[in-house]
Formats: structure tokens, sequence, C-alpha cells
């Protein structure tokens, strides 16, 4: 009982050794940064971009200090090395250190600003606005946000793969064939973008302060960098417990899982980000398949694991143009790109070696 007090006193210090962790960051990092950018108070609170950072810097010590050893530990697939793995934690130091929070109080908290959300004003919005009685409820307001954002998150996953020009960005998360903890952050830039102001939007729409919305940032990034991880973890399978409520390793490495010529849309599955009721509510789950290897069939997107983090970049975005200059790039379908770039859709593709009396390629 000697340590009890000890613990108590160490979990009440936290708040204050997180406050002044970002005190020390907004005043010794994040100021001067501001001042020799000549940016001042353009780019939102210096305390709400420390937190930010330092909520970066502990999600890449969950990453690197207990899902990546987890991965040495419970394997799902074993590899004889994890070079095709170095370019995604490259990814993930990129976008942690550097470019989420630049883009966030650069371009988001402006955005927010110009729509009268975020700190430029103090008035109720969204939520608190619309039904008062949240204003004193903060955590059933925090759970409705979450639910909110995580069901817009999964049609807009969804549309990620039925849209040929935004599958042709997206496409370059998903050729990874060692999928791994540091998977998550493998994506187009410009996938990126367009992800994170739909997202953000939303935010504002509901009155998401911004600590809020990277509190909700954080849990579904943790989530997700827990979800991409090679561990054989099965979070549970009876009744509403589980992958049956949080999407986990297994769950979300069918989502990844190489294309079945015999079963050509079983790949069409689990497109949760951090709660799986809505591939049940909508009919998209998948629980017990086989695992299979990850990655994609079409060797045009397959070639980004032999290129570095430019290049892979360079090639997504003539995908894209490809698609997306192309009526075929707005037919909702499942598609290979061809000469050009040009999108493919898989009905087509059967069907031109039949009309050749060719069997076709899977």
């Amino acid at each position: 009982m000697a340590g009890s007090p000890r613990l108590l006193f160490t979990m009440l210090s936290l708040p204050l050794l997180w406050s002044d962790a970002i005190s020390w960051t907004s005043d010794h990092l994040v100021l001067p940064a501001l001042t020799w950018l000549h940016l001042g108070e353009k780019a939102g609170d210096p305390r709400e971009i420390a937190a930010a950072l330092l909520i970066a810097a502990l999600q890449l010590l969950i990453i690197a200090g207990i899902f990546r050893p987890l991965e040495s530990l419970l394997p799902a697939e074993r590899w004889q090395d994890r070079r095709l793995t170095t370019v995604d934690r490259h990814y993930t130091l990129l976008m942690l250190l550097g470019l989420f929070p630049l883009f966030s109080f650069l371009v988001l908290m402006p955005f927010a600003h110009l729509l009268g959300g975020g700190p430029a004003t103090a008035e109720p919005s969204g939520l608190k606005h619309w039904f008062p009685w949240f204003a004193d409820h903060p955590i059933a307001m925090f759970l409705v946000y979450y639910m909110v954002y995580d069901c817009f998150y999964y049609w807009m996953h969804r549309a990620q793969h039925a849209i040929p020009w935004w599958w042709a960005l997206h496409s370059m998360h998903h050729s990874q064939r060692q999928m791994s903890c540091w998977s998550n952050d493998r994506g187009s830039y410009l996938d990126g973008m367009l992800q994170s102001v739909l997202l953000a939007t939303v935010g504002l729409a509901l009155g998401v302060e911004p600590s809020e919305f990277a509190l909700l940032g954080l849990l579904s990034e943790l989530v997700q960098n827990f979800s991409h991880a090679n561990v054989r973890l099965r979070l549970g399978r009876v009744g509403w417990v589980g992958e049956r409520l949080l999407v986990g390793p297994r769950f979300h490495r069918l989502h990844h899982m190489l294309r079945d010529p015999e079963r050509p849309t079983l790949h069409n599955c689990n497109f949760g980000q951090v709660l799986s009721v809505w591939d049940r509510l909508f009919g998209t789950a998948l629980y017990g398949a086989p695992l299979r290897p990850t990655g994609v069939s079409d060797p045009v997107v397959d070639a980004d694991n032999e290129r570095g983090l430019v290049a892979m970049q360079w090639h997504t975005l003539k995908r894209f143009w490809g698609a997306f200059r192309r009526p075929a790039g707005w037919r909702l379908g499942d598609v290979s790109f061809g000469p050009g770039y040009a999108p493919i859709h898989d009905d087509e593709a059967t069907a031109a070696p039949a009309a050749r009396n060719e069997s076709p390629v899977g």
C-alpha cells in the first residue's frame, strides 16, 4: 500500500507536467519559430501548436516503443528483411514532425478563421449552439463528435476506393507489401490535404475546438497505427466487443489484402477507421477470412515498392492526373491503370480478353 500515495501523486501531477511541457515548448520552440517566419498570431495560439507537436512526439514514442516491439514478438507475417518498411517510417517521421503541424496551423487554422470557427470566436457553435445541453456535458459531446467524425471517415474511405481518380491517390497507401505499424502515414500528400480539409470542415460544422480536434486526431491515429501493425492479434469475436466494435490489426489487414481473382470484390471490406460498427451496419464487414498477403495486383501501382518517397509522390500524381482528366476516372468501380495512366475498369479488363477468346489475367 505504500506505493499507492506515490501513484496517486504521480497521476495528479500528470496534468501539471503536461501543462509545463506545453509552456516550455511554446516559449522555447514555437514562439521563436513563428517570430523567425514572421507569422505572429496568423498561425494561431502557440500553446495549441506546442500541444500538437508534443502529441506527435507521444505518438512516435508509442509506435516505436510499443507497436514495433509487438511486431517482433507476434508477427502476422514473417519477412526475411524489412527493407520495404523503411520508406513508411520516413513518411511517419516527416508527417508527424513536419508536414502535419505546418499544414494544420498554416492552412487549416486560417481556413477555420475564414469560416468563422476555431479560436477566432468565443460564441458557441455546432452542437453547443444547436443543443445547449452539450455545453454542460463535455464527455457526451466528445463522444458524439467522435461518432460523427468516424462515420464520415468511413464513407470518405469508401469513396477513396470507389472513385478512380481518388483511388489513383489512395492506391499508394495500399501498395505496401510489408504493412507495418509505420504504414498508416504512407500516402499521397494531395490525398492527405483533401482528407484533412474534409475532416476539418466536418469538425467546424460540429463546433469542435482545436484542442478537441487534436485529441480526435490523436486517438484515431494511434488506433490506425496499431491496426496497420504486423501483429497476429485478434481483439475478439463475441458480441459487441473486440473487433465487433473496434478496428484491430487482423480486421484491417483483410482490408489491405491482395485481390483474389476468384472473388474479385472480397477486398472491398473493412473500411472503418476506429469503429468497425459502420462496416457491420452498412454490410462491408468481413470476419474470419484467412489472412492474405497485402498489396495490390496492379503492376503500375505495385511499382511504388521500388521507389523512394519523392518518386512515389510524383508517380501517384501522374496516376491521379491520368484518371482525373478522363471520363473513366469519374465512373465508380475498381480500376487498374494502363498506358498513360488511363484507368481501366475491371469489367472492361475481363471483357477485352474474352472478346479475343483469351483467358483473363488474374
